[in-house]
């Protein structure tokens, strides 16, 4: 049996906590919440996750954050199953105590995002490394031809 990881991600909290999400939703919210998904994409491809983003009560103290929690609570005990592992990105304190009662674990802003950056990184070496191998030829040619073809393509004897 396989086991299934989901991270369910508390979209406020993790704009508010990471930099260049924080920075933008003062211009663009909706920018800012785009580009966490965004980034929630390539995260899930990358490691597999099945990843939820739950966006609840945005600047509203009291009754609506309780329900955000609620709302997070809900599907860490809907998801949990033998099988499966759940984790919760929030740096929200209360949040975690209770997502720890409901058998789930916890990331920290911080933890995702230095998690999404090697993500990045893999992505862009992955990219690049794509690159070089479609431009490169599909003949293969000794370094002495190749040599001689790139002097060509340069106009140089």
């Amino acid at each position: 049996m396989r086991t299934r990881h989901y991270l369910i991600v508390d979209g406020y909290n993790i704009i508010g906590a990471w930099p260049e999400l924080r920075d933008l939703k003062t211009s663009d919210f909706g920018k800012a919440r785009d580009l966490l998904i965004e980034y929630m994409a390539e995260y899930q491809g990358s490691t597999g996750y099945q990843i939820i983003v739950v966006f609840d009560a945005h600047l509203s103290p009291g009754i609506e954050k309780k329900i955000t929690d609620e709302r997070i609570e809900r599907l860490v005990g809907e998801l949990k199953a033998i099988d499966t592992r759940i984790y919760v990105a929030t740096s929200d304190s209360t949040e975690q105590w209770q997502i720890f009662g409901k058998g789930a674990l916890r990331k920290s802003a911080r933890e995702l995002k230095n998690e999404m950056d090697e993500v990045q990184k893999m992505i862009h070496v992955s990219v690049g490394e794509r690159k070089r191998r479609q431009s490169s030829s599909s003949i293969h040619l000794s370094d002495e031809i190749a040599e001689i073809f790139e002097r060509w393509r340069r106009g140089q004897k």
